[in-house]
Order: C-alpha cells, then structure tokens, then sequence
C-alpha cells in the first residue's frame, strides 16, 4: 500500500505555485495531507476528512479561501470531480461556502458537534499559542487580543 503525502495548501511565497497560476498566491499556511490510494476509503472521502479535521482544529481558519478545484486537483494528483465531490459535501455541511468565481471559503461560522467543541476550541487556543510564541508576543498582549476579537461582534 503506496501513500502519498502531498502539499495542500501553498505558503505565500511558494513561487511554484504561482507560476502555474494567474491568481496571485493566497495566504495560507502549509498543510500536508495523506491520501492513501490503495485504501478502501474513497480518495474523496479522505480528502473531506482531512480538511473537515483542519477546519475543526482551527488550521483552517473561518473566511480562509481554498485553492480552486483544479488546482488541488493537479496538487494531489486526483481527478477535478474528486475535489469538487469533496468540496460539495463539506458545504453541504456548512464548512465551506461556495462563493461563485470569488472561490470556497471556510465557512464563518463552523457548527459544532457537542462534544467536539471543546477539542475544537483547546486545539485552536494551542494554534493560537504557537502562533503568538512564534511573534514573541507576550502572555498578556496575547490575551489582550483574544479579548479584542472576541468582543467585536462583526468579526463573526
């Protein structure tokens, strides 16, 4: 059983990427997922449980575009209607939201099954930590900022 491990998302400077693009690069962070061809689970159902488990983990942000269907098509070495099949069922569950041309986005609000929500919510404050660690910033300038976004209302 042969697995491939290929890039998902490109880091902002990924020349590569660009150059087989017209869009400018987004701003995503690198994310590495397993697909595992020669496993009796759909390559389109890994796909959607990979980037289901992102977006509850907080590595994929709410409002953080997608690469096009193609694109992660051509990335992972899949079919386009794989993709596209992965990407429908997750807006179907209200993770992602088809914006026409503009692309698929992370969905704002991501619902939550009960008892996923506080592994959700420690695994975002961690990505948050080694996020604000990574700045050097300090403890409280850290939770001076989750005070600030969690009091604005229209960042939701």
């Amino acid at each position: 059983m042969r697995e491939r491990l290929a890039a998902l998302f490109a880091d902002e400077g990924d020349a590569r990427a660009a150059a087989r693009s017209s869009r400018p690069p987004a701003h995503h962070v690198a994310v590495r997922i397993r697909l595992d061809p020669g496993s009796r689970t759909p390559v389109s159902v890994q796909l959607r449980e990979a980037l289901a488990a992102r977006i509850a983990s907080g590595r994929l942000a709410p409002q953080e575009r997608l690469p096009p269907v193609r694109e992660l098509a051509e990335r992972l070495g899949l079919a386009p209607n794989t993709v596209a099949k992965a990407y429908r069922e997750l807006e179907s569950t209200g993770l992602l939201v088809g914006r026409g041309r503009l692309g698929t986005f992370v969905a704002d609000e991501v619902p939550a099954v009960t008892h996923d929500r506080d592994a959700s919510l420690a695994a975002a404050a961690r990505a948050f930590v080694r996020r604000a660690r990574q700045l050097h910033v300090p403890t409280e300038r850290a939770l001076e900022a989750v005070r600030e976004a969690l009091s604005h209302r229209s960042s939701r």
